[in-house]
């Protein structure tokens, strides 16, 4: 009866923590985590950096998660550990000065094969933390988690199919991550595939050494909160994918910074079940080598209801890609993508970015797929510029992988839109430092497009600063350059 009732005990206080994480002493909580939990320490872990420490953890876990669920306390030191398997109702609570360090040895991170079937089935099935068909966990605390990255340079022997996710959390649901730094994984930080009701605030990741260093990738999950998480990544920082038919629904990102040698926040590139009602706001982003807010439906699927809202961007090469494409690889073994997929109903609003690169930003459906109803309102982009020839209108690249770089120099210093019916372009400043022969804008084939109030920042001499083809109903107000009214 004892057990049972310190087993409801800490139930209440793992669902006080989750709830109350913003307290003004957080401090309070770490006697009271601590005394309730379950110490690893009792089932014989050493906190030495060098003892493996792999079964005093999971028999730690297994044991909490058989009395009803609580915390299991990583106390200070440093712990040495593989592949550890979280349970229904387990957070793994990581104390002040505590850290949890990956093996470096392959032999450590058995094979773990999910049921759920997606694309990243062709990818590791290795994990440091993994946890499949649960309910009521999580990752909590104030300590770190080192995945020893560097330590996992590819080589022929040890390709991205064998290194670890730090954390992989497939078809759980109730999951919160919260307060934890995250470093040097050898794979993607964090994978969340097909979850439902996942809070990750106050999470620090800092990993740029090796490839596929993404941060967060939120794969066919539902009811999901990023928030205030800071992030340095050598692969995309915050990622949205659909690597099964299951979309990515109900997302809410707010009050991160993120740098990234890919793309700050992404959707795609896998797109097989698409992206619905996702909100991004409130973040800022710098220095990052591509893209700071990309959107790309290339394997069919349904991408609608996308709201971008009030982002700044500093030394990012380039602000906003938007496209619509027809890879059309398929998630799992037997199936395939019959139609090219949807993008409608998107906005973004209130973005800022300076340093951006010379190509500019494509906007790029396909001929008789429409990027349809977007708008672009409140905008202000600065690009080098310096292009001193005209660009011709580039190849369709129907299949081509996705990036802003894939149509080469555009024909547009701002903004290349094609294929695209029903946008709204409003208040859009755009600012070249270096003359630049190219318009700012070049639309063609942009059905009803209504541009107004744009302010463009060029001093170089030219017969047009807005170039529209094959386009119709077009409306075009309030254009001033320099200051001056056209």
């Amino acid at each position: 009866m004892k057990g049972y009732l310190i087993s409801l005990l800490c139930i209440f206080l793992s669902v006080c923590f989750i709830t109350h994480a913003q307290v003004e002493n957080n401090d309070r909580l770490f006697p009271t985590i601590e005394t309730c939990g379950v110490s690893i320490l009792k089932f014989g872990a050493i906190g030495d950096g060098k003892t493996l420490n792999t079964s005093f953890i999971q028999k730690a876990i297994n044991t909490v998660s058989e009395q009803g669920g609580g915390f299991v306390v990583i106390p200070q030191g440093k712990f040495l550990t593989g592949t550890i398997v979280l349970k229904n109702g387990v957070f793994l609570y990581l104390s002040p000065g505590s850290v949890l360090i990956s093996s470096t040895e392959i032999e450590d991170f058995p094979e773990i094969k999910p049921s759920y079937r997606s694309y990243t089935d062709n990818y590791s099935q290795r994990s440091l933390i993994f946890a499949e068909q649960q309910r009521n966990i999580g990752i909590v605390g104030y300590g770190k988690i080192y995945g020893q990255g560097e330590q996992f340079i590819e080589d022929k022997n040890r390709i991205y199919k064998f290194r670890p996710y730090l954390v992989r959390l497939i078809e759980c649901k109730e999951v919160n991550l919260e307060g934890i730094t995250f470093e040097n994984g050898a794979m993607w930080t964090v994978h969340l595939l097909a979850c439902e009701n996942i809070r990750c605030s106050n999470v620090k990741i800092n990993s740029r050494c090796n490839r596929n260093n993404d941060g967060i990738d939120i794969d066919s999950c539902e009811n999901v909160i990023v928030s205030d998480c800071h992030i340095v990544s050598g692969d995309d920082s915050i990622v949205l994918k659909s690597t099964s038919p299951k979309p990515c629904k109900n997302i809410t990102i707010t009050n991160c910074i993120l740098s990234s040698l890919c793309n700050a926040l992404k959707m795609g590139t896998e797109s097989n079940g698409g992206f619905q009602n996702i909100s991004i706001s409130n973040c800022t982003i710098y220095d990052t080598r591509i893209s700071g807010v990309t959107i790309q439906t290339v394997d069919g699927g349904i991408t609608e209801n996308i709201v971008i809202n009030n982002i700044s961007m500093q030394n990012v090469s380039n602000p906003i890609f938007i496209r619509l494409g027809n890879r059309a690889r398929p998630c799992c073994p037997g199936q395939s993508v019959t139609s090219v997929g949807t993008m409608k109903t998107i906005i973004l609003t209130n973005i800022i970015a300076t340093g951006a690169d010379s190509i500019g930003c494509p906007i790029s459906g396909l001929p008789n797929h429409y990027i349809e109803e977007l708008t672009l309102r409140d905008i202000n982009l600065s690009f080098k510029g310096a292009v001193e020839k005209q660009i011709d209108v580039p190849e369709e690249k129907e299949d081509a992988y996705p990036e802003y770089r894939m149509f080469g120099t555009l024909p547009a210093y701002g903004f290349f839109i094609r294929h695209v019916k029903n946008i709204h372009m409003e208040n859009i400043t755009i600012h070249t430092g270096e003359k630049d022969i190219r318009p700012a804008l070049f639309l063609t084939d942009v059905q009803t497009p209504v541009i107004s109030n744009i302010h463009l920042f060029d001093n170089n001499k030219k017969e047009k600063h807005i170039v529209s083809e094959n386009t119709s109903d077009i409306i075009l107000k309030d254009i001033y350059l320099n200051g001056k009214a056209k």
